[in-house]
């Protein structure tokens, strides 16, 4: 027996990703005795509202509301689907949520190019949902950890944000009123998710409610 007998951990990737880029922290959460459900969901064909909304159906259907306790693990967008599930649908056995580089305060980047074609064209619906002014409303009331990250590969769109940030998100922008617990790591938004310092701090959280001190070197500037 393990401490995670009869816990499922729902991993929820970003926008224009797939199921495929959450398969390390599925991997290792399956590892420590979690079952895991790596959704792979249309995340540019609708609304955040309407995405939330089958995320629920598919929990419905596979009964996940009857786990010990049902956990999340998302990356960017999927941490508002998931604060959308939670005020709409909350499940009652709802434990932890590590939410990875979300955009809890909107994106600036969304609100620049929301107008652009080819953003609409690549983004879809759920695009128009990442803009500041579309931030989800009002604080979060279930444990929450949020890992934001410093390091940027993408310069172009750096130079559209303000502050601290990964390249897409601010760290400022990750922050949401509630939240149990915030880290700061040298991390990129897009491959953060495969980090093992980021591994680290997902598997504490999810035991402990808590992430784990940082080590020398560890933290973001």
């Amino acid at each position: 027996m393990t401490s995670a007998e009869g816990e499922m951990v729902v991993l929820l990737h970003g926008i224009g990703r797939t199921a495929g880029s959450m398969s390390v922290p599925a991997s290792l959460l399956a590892e420590k005795g979690y079952a895991i459900d790596n959704i792979d969901y249309p995340s540019r064909s609708a609304p955040i509202a309407r995405l939330a909304e089958g995320v629920n159906e598919r929990l419905k259907a596979e009964k996940a509301g009857t786990n010990a306790k049902l956990h999340f693990v998302t990356h960017s967008m999927g941490g508002l689907i998931v604060r959308h599930l939670v005020k709409e649908f909350r499940p009652p056995n709802l434990g932890r949520v590590v939410m990875l580089a979300p955009p809890n305060q909107g994106s600036e980047i969304a609100d620049f190019l929301g107008d652009n074609f080819l953003f609409k064209k690549v983004y879809g619906p759920a695009g128009q949902d990442l803009r500041t002014r579309n931030e989800s409303s009002g604080p979060v009331d279930f444990p929450l950890g949020v890992i934001a990250g410093t390091k940027s590969i993408d310069p172009i769109s750096s130079l559209l944000l303000s502050g601290p940030n990964d390249g897409k998100v601010t760290v400022e922008s990750t922050k949401v009123k509630g939240m149990t617990d915030h880290i700061i790591l040298p991390v990129n938004h897009t491959f953060l998710m495969r980090d093992a310092r980021v591994l680290r701090q997902i598997e504490a959280f999810l035991e402990k409610g808590a992430f784990a001190p940082q080590v020398s070197g560890e933290a973001g500037q």
